[in-house]
């Protein structure tokens, strides 16, 4: 076995880490293969995606829901439902997956970048409140790595993209219930996977019936099958991925209970680590749900070497990390959009994530993140 680059000695870890999705459970092989049997394989065959769609809404306090393809298809979604459209502009925080903004492009408005708090990273309420003027018709709250935002009170409809928050709680209100409608995904890496897919969940019925008509190809739940009084798409998700992400849904409490142990176990690892250490949750947080540990990465405590030389050495100790996000007002699809937004750009440098994962394994491999961070850590400072 090879020595671990920077430290000369054996890997600290050489065990595997956990596989995202966990093996198929025995309720989902049976459902899915129900479906298959069935032929009943698209939304509109049979009752499996709206049966999966109502449980969903009702597990996050919420009165209705629509599946779809995926989650980025379900912000457009949501958008649309709540009035957004060209000319208009939509408040998206500059620490976030692109498809934040891309949605809102999609939907043929123009993104406005709002900075983020420092220490959580989660959209800065006073930001949003800067950037409200006549043209904006919505603001996006991005509910990151299983925290709640807060975006304040700014006076149009907010959509929530709670794509890493599912069963995630703040001030007693639970992500999916704080905005007139919210998005959550089922791609490959989320709390809950059908490898896609991804639902739009709202309490306002006039919401919910554009939401419905707009995934259905502009259909009426009371009209005809070839009756379009609005333009709608084909948004829909298939029966196949309900029946696979229907049992998770008994699942998620005991996942989210193991990965806030590892957070705990985690947290106290990185105690006597100088210069690295999670980022709090905001205040009122109940339920973070550690979709990520999004850690303060302090170059100056490790010899002033960048994260991205941190990254690769811990690799080496067997200890698989991610750079995360680069600010949106970086990237250059979305360059027309760009504008200063220096706590999100400063997060770059200082932020590194421990993904899901690696939180679904045991309090041992969490001890073995902070035994490497000090190795490491040991060999920057010496100059290796």
């Amino acid at each position: 076995m090879r020595p671990a680059a920077g430290t000369g000695t054996e890997p600290v870890r050489t065990a595997p880490w956990p596989e995202w999705p966990p093996p198929a459970t025995p309720e989902q092989r049976e459902r899915l293969l129900a479906v298959l049997d069935s032929g009943q394989w698209g939304a509109t065959n049979g009752p499996e995606v709206e049966d999966f769609a109502a449980a969903f809404a009702h597990a996050v306090g919420a009165a209705h829901g629509v599946c779809t393809v995926n989650g980025t298809v379900g912000l457009f979604l949501a958008l649309r439902a709540v009035g957004v459209g060209p000319g208009d502009e939509v408040i998206v925080p500059a620490y976030t997956f692109v498809a934040s903004a891309s949605a809102v492009v999609l939907a043929g408005a123009r993104p406005v970048f709002a900075d983020v708090l420092p220490d959580s990273l989660l959209v800065d309420p006073e930001s949003v409140a800067s950037l409200v003027g006549p043209r904006t018709r919505a603001v996006m709250s991005v509910h990151l790595a299983g925290m709640v935002a807060d975006t304040g009170s700014p006076g149009v409809p907010v959509v929530e993209d709670a794509a890493q928050a599912h069963g995630a709680v703040r001030d007693g209100r639970a992500a999916g219930t704080l905005g007139r409608a919210a998005v959550f995904s089922f791609q490959s890496s989320k709390a809950m996977t059908a490898g896609e897919g991804g639902v739009v969940v709202t309490d306002d019925p006039e919401t919910y019936e554009r939401l419905w008509s707009l995934h259905n190809v502009g259909r009426r739940r009371d009209g005809g099958w070839y009756e379009h009084p609005v333009l709608g798409w084909n948004l829909r998700m298939t029966a196949f991925q309900a029946a696979v992400l229907r049992p998770q849904l008994a699942l998620l409490p005991g996942q989210i209970a193991h990965r806030e142990r590892s957070a705990r176990a985690l947290r106290a690892a990185l105690d006597e680590v100088e210069g690295l250490s999670p980022r709090p949750a905001p205040a009122g947080t109940e339920r973070h749900t550690w979709h990520l540990a999004m850690l303060r990465y302090d170059a100056a405590a490790f010899g002033g070497r960048p994260k991205e030389e941190f990254i690769a050495a811990m690799a080496a100790e067997g200890i698989p990390l991610d750079a995360g996000y680069r600010p949106l007002t970086r990237e250059p699809s979305l360059a027309p959009y760009a504008r200063a937004c220096p706590v999100a750009e400063a997060a770059e440098a200082s932020t590194v994530w421990v993904r899901q994962q690696q939180l679904m394994a045991d309090d041992e491999a969490m001890a073995d993140i902070g035994r490497a961070a000090r190795r490491v850590r040991e060999a920057f400072r010496r100059g290796r």
